[in-house]
C-alpha cells in the first residue's frame, strides 16, 4: 500500500492507476488523503460463472424495484459513505467522492440503482475502463436491493462484452454470487485483456431481457 496526497490525484491519474492494477482507498470518512492498494489476492467475479440463489432470482422475477442506470449517482455514492449498523465507518472520504464524481462526468464511472415509489432503495457504484469494470461499493435500504442491482450490473456487462468484474475484494456475500480471490499475476493478466480491447458502452441494452442472467 502506498500514501498519496489527496492534491496529487487527478481523474487522469485514477484511470491511469486502475489500469495499473491499483485503487484508492481512505482510512475513514474523515481523512483527507488517500492511499493506493494493490492486493496480493484480488476479488474477482467472473462474468461466465455468476450464480444467482435461487431465493434471490425468485424476487427479481417479482421486479420488487424499478432499476435506473446513471439517473443518481451523486446519490448513489453519497448513500455508500453512510455508517449504517452492519458499517460504523466507512472509506469513502471527501477526496473520493469528489474524484468520482468527476469520472462519472467524464463517462468512467456509473451507477446501478433501485428505486422504489420514487425512492432510490440500493444501489452500487464503479469505473469502467475499455472491457473492464471495476465495482467500488455497494448499499441497501430495502431487502435485496443491492443485490438486485448487482445482478443488473453483471446482465449489462455481458450483454454489452466486458470481459472482466474486479470486486477487489471477496466477501461471503460476493462468495454466493461466485467471487473468486485472484492471484496478482493472474489478475494483472485478466486486465491486461480487458484493457486492450474498445471502451465499451455503459448503458441498459434496449434489446436485451434484464434479467437474462437467471436463465
Amino acid at each position: 500500500m502506498a500514501r498519496g496526497s489527496h492534491f496529487q490525484i487527478t481523474p487522469e491519474l485514477l484511470l491511469r492507476a486502475y489500469a495499473s492494477g491499483l485503487f484508492p482507498m481512505a482510512d475513514s470518512a474523515d481523512d483527507p488523503d488517500l492511499f493506493w492498494v494493490e492486493p496480493e489476492l484480488r476479488g474477482v467475479l467472473p462474468l461466465d460463472d455468476f450464480h444467482v440463489p435461487r431465493r434471490l432470482a425468485r424476487t427479481i422475477r417479482q421486479a420488487p424495484y424499478e432499476i435506473r442506470v446513471n439517473s443518481a449517482f451523486d446519490k448513489v455514492m453519497a448513500a455508500c459513505a453512510e455508517s449504517a449498523e452492519n458499517r460504523p465507518s466507512t472509506w469513502i472520504n471527501a477526496t473520493i467522492t469528489q474524484l468520482y464524481g468527476s469520472l462519472h462526468r467524464l463517462g468512467h464511472a456509473h451507477s446501478v440503482e433501485a428505486w422504489r415509489d420514487g425512492e432510490l432503495v440500493g444501489g452500487l457504484y464503479g469505473v469502467s475502463l475499455r472491457m473492464a469494470f471495476f465495482g467500488e461499493s455497494m448499499f441497501s435500504r430495502a431487502t435485496d436491493a443491492s443485490k438486485i442491482c448487482l445482478v443488473h450490473l453483471v446482465e449489462l456487462l455481458r450483454a454489452r462484452g466486458y470481459v472482466l468484474l474486479d470486486t477487489q475484494f471477496t466477501t461471503e456475500h460476493l462468495k454466493r454470487f461466485g467471487a473468486i480471490d485472484v492471484p496478482r499475476a493472474e489478475y494483472a493478466a485478466m486486465l491486461s485483456a480487458a484493457l486492450d480491447g474498445p471502451d465499451l458502452p455503459f448503458s441498459v441494452p434496449q434489446d436485451n431481457d434484464p434479467v437474462s442472467v437467471l436463465k
